[in-house]
C-alpha cells in the first residue's frame, strides 16, 4: 500500500496546530490589552475646539479660579461650560478685535453658545458627579493634572475603572483641605497620609462603601 502522509507531515501538523494555538492566544491577549491602550482610554489626546482657548495663560499666568468659568462644578454632576458672556467679561475691554476670538464674538451676537468639545468621556454606564468629588476634597489637578500648564487641554489619566478604584480604596493620599481644591500649585505635606487621614474625617467620608458598585454603576 502506498504511503499517503509524507515523513514531514507530522512536522508540519504540529506546527500547524501550534500556530494556530499561538494565534488564539495572541487574539485573547490582544483583547485584552486593547482597552487599556491610549486608543481607547483617550489618555494624553488632545482635542481640537472651536477657539484656542489656553488654560496655560488663563489660569498658569493670569490665576483665574477654575470656578470663574467652571461655575456648577461644586453643586451639580456637571463642571459646566463657560457661557460666552463669561468670556466677554473681559474680552469685551481686551483683544476686543483679535482674530481668534472672532467665534466668541459671532457667539455673542448671534446667541448661539460655543460649541466646546469634551475632552474626558465616561461610558454612558457610568455615574460621576463632580460635586460630590470637589466638596469632598478631590482637587481638581488630581484628575485633570495641571491645567495650569496646558495651552490645549489634554486626558492625563486613563480614567478606567483600576484607576477610579484605586483613589476609593485608598483616598487619604489625593485628598485636599478647602482652600487648595482648584489650586494648580498647591504642594502636599511631607506627612500627606497623616493630612489625608484627618481630611477623611474632616469631611465625614464613609470609606467602607467607596467601591460599592452602586456608587458608580446605577
Amino acid at each position: 500500500m502506498p504511503q499517503i502522509f509524507s515523513p514531514q507531515a507530522d512536522t508540519l501538523a504540529r506546527a500547524g496546530l501550534l500556530a494556530v494555538l499561538l494565534f488564539i492566544l495572541g487574539g485573547i491577549g490582544l483583547l485584552l490589552w486593547l482597552p487599556f491602550t491610549a486608543h481607547v482610554t483617550r489618555q494624553d489626546l488632545v482635542v481640537e475646539q472651536p477657539v484656542q482657548f489656553s488654560h496655560a495663560h488663563h489660569v498658569g499666568s493670569l490665576g483665574l479660579d477654575c470656578r470663574y468659568c467652571h461655575t456648577t462644578v461644586a453643586e451639580s454632576r456637571f463642571a459646566g461650560m463657560p457661557p460666552t458672556e463669561t468670556c466677554m467679561t473681559c474680552h469685551s475691554q481686551i483683544w476686543t478685535n483679535a482674530a481668534i476670538l472672532a467665534p466668541v464674538r459671532e457667539s455673542l451676537a448671534k446667541q448661539v453658545p460655543i460649541a466646546w468639545q469634551r475632552v474626558h468621556r465616561l461610558p454612558d454606564y457610568v455615574f460621576f458627579d463632580h460635586s460630590v468629588h470637589v466638596r469632598n476634597g478631590v482637587g481638581c489637578a488630581t484628575c485633570h493634572g495641571d491645567i495650569g500648564r496646558m495651552p490645549q487641554v489634554r486626558q492625563v489619566a486613563p480614567l478606567t475603572m483600576g484607576w477610579c478604584l484605586d483613589c476609593h480604596r485608598d483616598p487619604a493620599p489625593n485628598l485636599r483641605p478647602e482652600d487648595a481644591i482648584t489650586r494648580m500649585d498647591w504642594t502636599p505635606p511631607a506627612n500627606r497620609r497623616r493630612q489625608g487621614e484627618a481630611l477623611i474625617r474632616h469631611y465625614m467620608i464613609q470609606t467602607e462603601g467607596l467601591t460599592e458598585c452602586s456608587r458608580c454603576h446605577r
